[in-house]
C-alpha cells in the first residue's frame, strides 16, 4: 500500500459513524478506499444502510486533512499500518467482520505460522491466579506460542512478562493511539516486548482516551487468537466480554475454575458451569484441545502400539464405541453423542490416547487405533 492509498484508508476509517463493517461494505462495493471517498453522494445513497450523515460525512474534505497528519506521526514515530486485505494483515482477523480495515502497529510483531493464544482476567489477579498464569505459559513456551493480551494490570502483565522470561513473542492491544502508554507505570515493559513482539491498535494518535475503549480493544485481543484464556475473572468483568467475543469469532474459550467462595472465580466458573468455555486445570490441556504438535514429535501417521487387553472406564467404553462405529469424529460431536460435556470429555480422551487407544488429529478430529 503506498502513501495515497493508506491516506484514502486512514481518511474513511476517520469518518465519524462508520465503523469496520460499514467501511468494508463501501470499499467491497466502490472497490476501495479512494473510491469510496470519490464517489457520488446518489450512488452513495444506493447502497443499503448508507444514509445522508453517512454521506456527508464522507464528502466532508477534512478527513484527508487529519489522515495525512496521522500518517506523518506515523512516519515519524516508526508505525506500520496493516490495510485488511493485505497479506501482512493478521489471517486470524481477517475473519471476523468487524476488524479494523487498518491496524497499526510498533515493536517487531511477527504473526506467521505461529500459534497465537490470548490471556485475559480480572486486574486484581490473585497469588494463585499469577501463579496459574505463570505456570501456563512456561508448559506451553515448548509449541512456542504468541502471547497477546491488552497491556493492562493484573493478569494481562502478568502473562505478558511471562511471555518475555521465556522468550515468546507477546502482544499487547491498547485502547489508545500508539502516542501513549496506559498504565504509565507499564511503560518499564514497552522496551522489551516492542523487541519480541509489539503493540497493536486501531486507535489514532489523536483519540481521546475513554474508558469505552477497551471495549473496542477487546475485538483485537479475540480476533487475533485461536485461542482466549481467562486466568481469573469476577462476576462482571472486561474478560468475560473478550470470551463472548471469542464464542461469536467461533473461536475456543478456556476458563480457569476456582472455588465458589472466591469473588475473583466467580465469571470463570460461570463460563464453565453455562458451557461457554473449557475447564482448563492442566496448562496442557490447551495443546491437546487445539491439538498443537512439538517438531520434535514424530508426525502425525506414526503408528502408536496400542496396549494388549487395556482397562476401559464406563465412558472410554461409551467413547471407543462411538469411534469404531464413525471412524473419525470432532470433539463437540463426540461429546454431544456420547452425552459427556466437552470440558470432561478433553480429559477422558488424553486418558485414552496415553492407553493407546485414540489419537488426535487436525481439526478436533479424533480416531481409534
Amino acid at each position: 500500500m503506498n502513501d495515497l492509498q493508506l491516506i484514502h484508508a486512514l481518511a474513511l476509517q476517520h469518518v465519524p459513524k462508520i465503523g469496520a463493517t460499514t467501511a468494508k461494505k463501501l470499499i467491497a462495493h466502490c472497490g476501495s478506499a479512494e473510491a469510496v471517498l470519490n464517489e457520488k453522494a446518489a450512488n452513495l445513497l444506493k447502497i443499503d444502510g448508507i444514509g445522508q450523515l453517512t454521506v456527508k460525512g464522507l464528502l466532508d474534505p477534512s478527513h484527508m486533512d487529519e489522515a495525512e497528519k496521522e500518517l506523518a506521526f506515523m512516519k515519524d514515530n516508526a508505525i506500520s499500518a496493516h490495510y485488511f486485505t493485505e497479506d501482512s494483515y493478521p489471517e486470524m482477523l481477517k475473519h471476523c467482520i468487524d476488524g479494523p480495515i487498518l491496524l497499526f502497529q510498533s515493536g517487531n510483531i511477527n504473526v506467521k505460522q505461529q500459534p497465537i493464544i490470548s490471556i485475559v482476567g480480572t486486574r486484581k489477579i490473585t497469588s494463585s491466579g499469577i501463579a496459574f498464569c505463570e505456570k501456563l505459559v512456561e508448559d506451553l513456551s515448548p509449541y512456542n506460542p504468541i502471547i497477546v493480551s491488552g497491556f493492562a494490570y493484573g493478569t494481562d502483565i502478568t502473562a505478558q512478562k511471562a511471555a518475555l522470561k521465556h522468550n515468546l513473542q507477546t502482544i499487547g492491544c491498547l485502547a489508545h493511539g500508539l502516542n501513549q502508554i496506559y498504565p504509565k507505570v507499564h511503560k518499564t515493559y514497552v522496551a522489551d516486548i516492542e523487541r519480541h513482539g509489539g503493540f497493536f491498535t486501531d486507535f489514532w494518535s489523536t483519540d481521546s482516551f475513554d474508558r469505552n475503549n477497551f471495549l473496542k480493544r477487546n475485538r483485537i485481543i479475540a480476533g487475533l487468537s485461536e485461542a482466549t484464556i481467562v486466568i481469573e475473572s469476577a462476576e462482571k468483568g472486561g474478560s468475560l466480554v473478550t470470551a463472548d467475543i471469542a464464542s461469536s469469532y467461533d473461536r475456543e474459550v478456556f476458563a480457569v475454575p476456582g472455588r465458589i467462595t472466591d469473588s475473583q472465580s466467580i465469571g470463570c466458573n460461570n463460563l464453565i458451569k453455562y458451557q461457554k468455555a473449557h475447564l482448563l486445570s492442566n496448562p496442557l490441556d490447551v495443546p491437546y484441545i487445539l491439538n498443537w504438535r512439538l517438531e520434535s514429535e514424530s508426525g502425525l501417521n506414526t503408528p502408536v502400539q496400542k496396549q494388549l487387553f487395556v482397562e476401559l472406564e464406563e465412558e472410554e467404553k461409551r467413547i471407543y464405541n462411538h469411534l469404531k462405529n464413525n471412524e473419525k469424529q470432532q470433539l463437540d460431536v463426540i461429546a454431544l453423542e456420547c452425552e459427556i460435556p466437552t470440558y470432561k470429555l478433553a480429559g477422558i480422551l488424553l486418558n485414552m490416547e496415553l492407553k493407546g487407544v485414540v489419537r488426535p488429529l487436525p481439526g478436533k478430529l479424533f480416531e481409534i487405533i
